[in-house]
């Protein structure tokens, strides 16, 4: 009788847990990496870390036996040593696309933003204003990067605006998502606790928000770059966009690649900067991300 007891006992929550499907792979994970953030950020990362050391070994092997041609795809070496005797010239145009990215990113943000607030407050500025935004954010941007030339001339004002075109129209999508976000039955509480709006954006409305606002604020720091990138395009004799178009008119893809690779690169740091706040701003908001992941891996 005992043993027919125990046989058709339920299992307990940790025996339930222990025999769920995926909970080996689980715990193999946490073994391996550990509980400590730092720990956590290794089990984040190995696996692009482990998908680019894969896409250079295909590249390596790709120009090693010559499939292409190297004026084509230049080979890693190459990239590499353009890059090299190239350091100071690159890094130079590298800051010009830096602060140009920096100052239209910072704009967008702010202007972005508050854009999102008076929509937010007034249904009429929504209804004017929105279809206008959607109308500029449709519109091609290197279509009309000449007309900033003409405008504002051959300095980085042009760059800095297409930049914040770019970064505009994201930042105020997830703006406006993340304000509407909020519970109306707590805006109706601090309404009827007698709390002003100022107040009521201040402590409800805005960090309800920094979630959704944050994951646009990504967006369009990446964004941010390929407008400075784009203006420069059009008229520029420094950055990255320069150095593009030099390269690719003298037919040295080594130096194309190059100023590409650092262009990706900076879009990555500024990304990692903005994730980096976001887990000072709102840690809840992260931690609760971090955990999830951690427990689909």
């Amino acid at each position: 009788m005992a043993v027919t007891a125990s046989a058709g006992a339920r299992p307990t929550g940790a025996q339930a847990s222990s025999a769920a499907p995926g909970s080996a792979p689980r715990r193999r994970t946490r073994a391996l990496f550990g509980t400590h953030p730092l720990h956590r950020t290794a089990s984040a990362l190995w696996r692009p870390l482990a998908l680019v050391v894969v896409l250079l070994a295909a590249w390596w092997a790709v120009t090693e036996t010559e499939l292409v041609a190297p004026y084509i795809l230049p080979s890693p070496a190459d990239t590499w040593l353009a890059a090299h005797d190239n350091a100071a010239y690159l890094a130079h145009n590298t800051w010009v696309t830096t602060w140009e990215t920096v100052i239209g990113f910072v704009i967008a943000a702010i202007v972005g933003e508050l854009v999102a607030v008076v929509m937010i407050y007034s249904a009429g500025v929504e209804k004017t204003v929105y279809p206008l935004i959607l109308f500029a954010q449709v519109v091609p941007k290197i279509a009309i990067a000449p007309l900033f030339i003409v405008w504002l001339g051959f300095g980085p004002s042009p760059k800095i605006l297409v930049a914040v075109l770019m970064a505009f129209f994201p930042i105020v999508i997830s703006g406006l998502a993340g304000l509407r976000s909020v519970d109306p039955e707590i805006l109706e509480l601090t309404s009827t606790m007698g709390a002003s709006r100022f107040k009521t954006f201040l402590k409800i409305r805005f960090p309800a928000s920094l979630p959704q606002l944050m994951s646009g604020l990504k967006v369009a720091a990446t964004l941010a770059v390929t407008g400075a990138v784009v203006g420069e395009f059009v008229g520029a004799n420094e950055g990255l966009g320069y150095v593009i178009l030099q390269a690719n008119g003298n037919v040295d893809t080594a130096m194309l690649f190059a100023a590409l690779i650092i262009m990706s690169l900076l879009g990555i740091a500024l990304f990692a900067v903005i994730e980096f706040a976001e887990k000072l701003l709102i840690p809840w908001h992260s931690s609760r991300r971090t955990v999830g992941s951690a427990t689909s891996a």
